[in-house]
């Protein structure tokens, strides 16, 4: 009898543990996509924003030290927080996550007058329904994505050379596969990473539970799949534009 009882209080004691993990996970991986909509919500209305002021967008595109400062800006904030997030404390990476999406959004200002208002709306809700498509077949698929995403890497990392070498070649064909391949990719890499975020967040909420580390890497899972969400976004606006 003693033994038993015994038994169950261990038992009782999982359980609650096992249920408080569970609660922390789920409450990491809604901040994830909260933070990744928050951001994109800031980029929208930054580019909207710019792009109903002439000037502005004049003062960006004509000049070439503020066009590329922003660039540079931009690159800079995602190689701090993606290597050094660790190193910040969680107001100053928050502050930096919404300054990225800040300028991003400054810098695709330009799709407000490249694309009519129909196109800009069809290639979202497009881009919206592949995303949550593929991080739902990413977080539920219980086949490792990791080999798969080593090669979307690399494909990613080609497609990125390719990109630069077109600049100078403006070959209509290579843009052409560039776009669809970069769609291919960024379906890929939005599967992978949905699998990879959740499998940091499980990691995250069994060590620590909810704490300014996991919270970070949140954060850093949230400008992840952004990421995928613009790319994805830009590639099939490309290809909306040649259709």
């Amino acid at each position: 009898m003693e033994n038993y009882s015994n038994y169950s209080r261990i038992s009782t004691t999982r359980s609650g543990e096992d249920a408080i993990i569970a609660s922390d996970f789920g409450k990491l991986m809604r901040k994830v996509y909260l933070w990744m909509t928050f951001a994109l919500v800031i980029s929208g209305l930054a580019a909207w924003d710019v792009a109903s002021h002439p000037n502005w967008l004049m003062a960006i595109y004509s000049n070439q030290f503020l066009f590329f400062g922003l660039l540079i800006g931009e690159l800079a904030l995602v190689f701090i927080l993606s290597g050094m997030i660790h190193k910040l404390s969680l107001p100053v990476a928050i502050a930096m996550f919404i300054a990225y999406s800040l300028l991003n959004g400054v810098t695709l200002s330009y799709i407000f007058l490249a694309y009519s208002g129909t196109t800009l709306a069809t290639v979202f809700f497009i881009t919206a329904g592949t995303f949550m498509a593929m991080a739902i077949v990413g977080y539920f698929i219980k086949k490792d994505l990791s080999g798969i995403g080593r090669i979307l890497v690399m494909a990613l990392i080609g497609l990125i050379i390719a990109s630069v070498v077109n600049i100078f070649l403006g070959n209509s064909m290579l843009e052409m596969v560039i776009s669809y391949a970069g769609v291919a990719i960024f379906v890929g890499l939005t599967a992978y990473d949905s699998q990879k975020i959740k499998q940091m967040m499980m990691q995250a909420s069994e060590a620590e539970g909810i704490s300014q580390t996991t919270l970070k890497i949140a954060l850093l899972g949230a400008l992840t799949l952004y990421l995928d969400f613009i790319n994805l976004f830009l590639m099939l606006l490309r290809i909306f534009d040649r259709d």
